[in-house]
């Protein structure tokens, strides 16, 4: 492990000297000795010193306000550029001579092949892997785009500066253009000033494709395609396409009204001008490379005996990328646009490239047709001519008013007002109808109005530009069928997969029945073909039962959903609506994906990333590749080497220790009259909707109580005074009674032998280390009246509890030892993070005891240290 840390150690010195540096030549000798006698009381406090805790405490109580802004950003900086140099290392030359992150594809490969897997089964198994990542743009990202480009340069002098052969002077250069970045980012604005719109999000998300995952996807199927090539015999087959991309930035309209119909056209008509610009950069150098004359007979008579016939091609697909990019320019500034001669569809890109690869190998120019030209043609069978695929997402209500409104104005009753039975029969009724449902007179309401405008979007589009149609609160046959009616009548001509969304405790486990009448509609079962997809919501099931409740009905309604698709004979895609944090269904993805139910998995996975997960995981190329590597590695392991199903008794535990933290998690949030005033008062929950992090409210409602809050803020606010109640509350009563009732030994050989069990502990261990009882007191003792503190006390005393319970079962073994990346980067942030608490507590107490007189610089520090723990943390929402 020290040989390990010594490359990680060092660039945090460097950077941490650098930054000093910055802020020595801004602020003077004197203000950078303050920062440094910050850290040292920070860390001796740490250690258990009380006096120096106390020295802390009133030095940053007693900051002028002019100091508050420079010593938070410090410190945030600071966190920032480790978790820069912590990213960098785990792809670093260093750690990969250590062995410190094994290759999870050649490991699979290995253990496949001694359970007598067959090469042709590995090799069909990786051809006909789907895995889709949908980008979402959920309010956690805290750092500006600007900020994370100067990241992402960091990135790659640290790249460079591995090399041993480096020349002094070379390494000098280095560290210089290292201090000029450093200096840029403490002399830019890190937080934005206004929200973003959504499409500001949008590009945000064009940006990682750009600047990370379009170099990334290629590099991922060539180590993929020689990996299974050097366990098989076989190459990765030229259509297979594992890795697709999706985004939900512009196109997820539930609870933010800023996502209409109008952004979501101009979104989709950013995409392909992105794409087709990206394209014409890649074909610039292709033409230039591919100057040979040899060719196939085809090409031969596709060029009519052209002298450069590759390059006829290349450029003949360069003018019709020119005109899709003109066409897509003239139509967002509103002007008129001809689309004579722009590409339409993604065949239209590929089977040029497609034309090319197959001559070069015809006449035997193969190791030229596997060089840049085989990195494009998978670019455009993977990102198209839309770059990602836009779903579309609404609330279920939100369909169900323009029906009721409509019904309303034909006479026909109130749809809202009708039994599930009578929803069924009227859709399924209209859908066989060849007659328009919806009058030339009617004028609807402004938001049935936005309803229809948007399917009327999705009618004008080519299918292969649109993912799915997700419907967020679904619950039941008709919140499907009515989406399908809508987008009928709106004159949509494809069939387009829509996917309900089965968020609350109680929809998940109505699930199973909702999708098994749905499946038995012999009209839905036309429409879906032979694949249907069910999203699983994450967060708000944590938010609304507690996370050991939620785990345990999502588990099961997967497993539900999984027999009723085998014995229908329809093929089921998953799609896991996960967070960043635990709270909201996070943590390591490997883990995750082979804690599934057994078959939920097979072959297919959709997920979604959000937020500043976004950047961690995808941020620049070689971080991408090791996500792409580890998504594919799971899902492959997770179809041919599914885990075990779980036995009766562990069934049977699980149910009553999820009754038990049921019980125990609602009859705190839900039942505990001072909960509500508590909270608010303890965590900045409050103030996070000052912060400009995203284009949606923070609130479904905004005049709405803790029910109405979604779920991010919800975790946000808790990680923030590091409480991270959601997290683990109900968990440690459920695991104390199980070994009261005499179940110790089972939970002992659940954790041996069920990988889904062994996660949720894994991940409780994760959030134990992170979460932080005193400062949690601290925050108590500056914000809450006396009257609600007993309410603290409960709630600290429940977690002391539920750490007790896990190192119990854990034998006294360290938290996360079969991880101690992850815990040796929590100790190493907390001496920066804790003056950020402290001074977070401070800032908030001035802001509500006296908010007329509060000075900018308050305001503007306490948003600073928002971001600041949030990087201290690494994911926050």
């Amino acid at each position: 492990m020290a040989s390990e840390q010594s490359a990680l150690k060092s660039n945090v010195h460097l950077m941490g000297e650098l930054l000093g540096n910055t802020i020595k030549a801004h602020l003077g000798d004197d203000f950078l000795d303050q920062i440094e006698q910050i850290r040292h009381l920070s860390k001796s406090g740490r250690e258990g010193n009380e006096a120096d805790h106390a020295k802390l405490v009133s030095l940053l109580k007693n900051l002028d306000d002019s100091q508050l802004v420079p010593v938070t950003r410090a410190f945030t900086q600071f966190l920032n550029l480790a978790n820069i140099a912590e990213q960098f290392h785990t792809v670093s030359r260093q750690c990969e001579q250590d062995v410190c992150v094994p290759d999870t594809l050649d490991d699979l490969f290995i253990r496949l092949k001694a359970r007598q897997f067959s090469p042709e089964q590995i090799r069909d198994s990786v051809a006909a892997m789907t895995i889709e990542l949908v980008l979402t743009a959920h309010p956690t990202e805290v750092t500006r785009r600007t900020v994370i480009q100067k990241h992402s340069e960091i990135t790659e002098c640290l790249t460079q500066m591995e090399h041993s052969d480096l020349l002094p002077r070379e390494r000098e250069r280095l560290v210089n253009r290292l201090e000029q970045l450093i200096s840029q980012i403490w002399h830019t604005e890190e937080i934005r000033s206004h929200r973003p719109t959504p499409v500001d999000e949008a590009k945000w998300g064009y940006a990682t494709v750009e600047h990370s995952l379009w170099h990334a996807l290629p590099e991922f199927l060539r180590q993929l395609d020689e990996r299974l090539y050097q366990h098989t015999g076989y190459h990765l087959p030229l259509d297979a396409m594992p890795v697709r991309f999706a985004s939900w930035m512009g196109g997820d309209r539930d609870g933010n009204p800023n996502v209409t119909a109008t952004v979501t056209r101009e979104v989709l008509l950013l995409s392909r001008w992105m794409a087709a610009d990206m394209f014409l950069r890649e074909l610039q150098p292709l033409i230039s490379e591919l100057s040979m004359a040899e060719c196939s007979s085809d090409l031969s008579y596709r060029t009519r005996g052209s002298h450069e016939p590759y390059r006829l091609v290349l450029k003949e697909l360069r003018e019709s990328l020119k005109a899709t990019r003109r066409y897509c320019e003239q139509k967002l500034a509103g002007r008129d646009a001809s689309d004579e001669a722009i590409l339409e569809c993604d065949d239209a890109l590929v089977a040029p490239l497609q034309c090319c690869y197959d001559s070069l190998c015809d006449v035997g120019l193969s190791v030229i047709a596997r060089g840049p030209l085989l990195d494009t043609l998978r670019r455009a069978r993977c990102f198209g001519l839309g770059l990602v695929r836009l779903d579309i997402r609404q609330e279920a209500g939100r369909h169900t008013g323009v029906f009721s409104e409509l019904t309303r104005y034909l006479g026909l009753g109130d749809y809202a007002q009708w039994t599930e039975q009578e929803r069924q029969t009227f859709l399924l009724t209209e859908l066989d109808n060849r007659r328009p449902l919806i009058p030339l007179d009617w004028q609807p309401s402004e938001d049935v109005q936005e309803v229809l405008d948007t399917c009327r979007v999705i009618a004008t589009q080519q299918q292969e530009r649109l993912g799915s149609y997700v419907i967020s609160m679904a619950r039941e046959p008709s919140d499907v069928l009515s989406v399908i009616l809508l987008l009928r009548e709106t004159g949509c001509r494809f069939n387009m997969p829509v996917a309900p969304l089965f968020e609350t405790l109680s929809d998940l486990e109505h699930a199973e029945t909702a999708m098994q009448t749905l499946l038995s509609l012999p009209w839905y079962r036309d429409y879906a073909g032979n694949r249907q997809m069910v999203m699983i919501g994450y967060s708000d099931s944590a938010k609304d039962a507690g996370q050991m409740a939620a785990a345990w009905a999502q588990y099961r309604a997967m497993e539900g959903l999984t027999a009723i698709c085998e014995k229908t004979g329809v093929g089921l895609t998953l799609f896991h609506g996960r967070g960043g944090t635990v709270g909201r269904g996070g943590g390591p993805a490997h883990a995750a994906i082979l804690s599934q139910p057994p078959g939920s998995v097979d072959g297919y996975l959709r997920v979604t990333e959000q937020g500043e997960m976004i950047r961690f995981k995808f941020g620049f190329p070689a971080i991408a590749v090791q996500s792409l590597s580890l998504y594919a590695s799971a899902t492959l392991e997770a179809t041919l080497l599914p885990p075990p199903a779980p036995e009766p008794a562990w069934r049977q535990l699980m149910d009553q220790m999820t009754q038990d933290s049921l019980a125990t998690y609602r009859g705190i949030v839900r039942e505990e009259p001072d909960f509500v005033p508590y909270f608010r008062a303890a965590t900045p929950e409050q103030e996070l909707g000052k912060l400009p992090l995203g284009s949606r409210p923070a609130k479904r409602r905004p005049g709405g109580g803790v029910e109405s809050l979604r779920a991010i803020p919800w975790i946000f606010a808790w990680t923030q005074c590091r409480l991270m109640l959601p997290a683990w509350l109900g968990s440690g009563v459920a695991l104390r009674r199980a070994i009261e009732s005499g179940h110790k030994t089972v939970l002992a050989e659940m954790i041996r032998q069920w990988p889904f069990f062994r996660a949720r502990l894994e991940l409780l261990e994760m959030v134990y280390l992170k979460s932080d009882a005193e400062t949690a007191e601290y925050y108590e003792e500056c914000l809450v009246p006396e009257n609600l503190r007993y309410l603290g006390q409960k709630l600290r005393q429940l977690l002391a509890e539920a750490v007790a319970v896990m190192v119990e079962l854990k034998d006294g073994h360290p938290f996360l030892e079969q991880d101690p990346w992850v815990r040796q980067a929590i100790e190493l942030r907390n001496p920066y993070s804790d003056p950020l608490h402290v001074l977070q507590a401070e800032l908030l107490f001035r802001a509500r005891h006296d908010p007329d007189s509060v000075n900018p610089a308050v305001e503007r520090a306490l948003m600073l240290t928002i971001a600041g723990i949030a990087a201290g943390m690494r994911n926050t929402g």
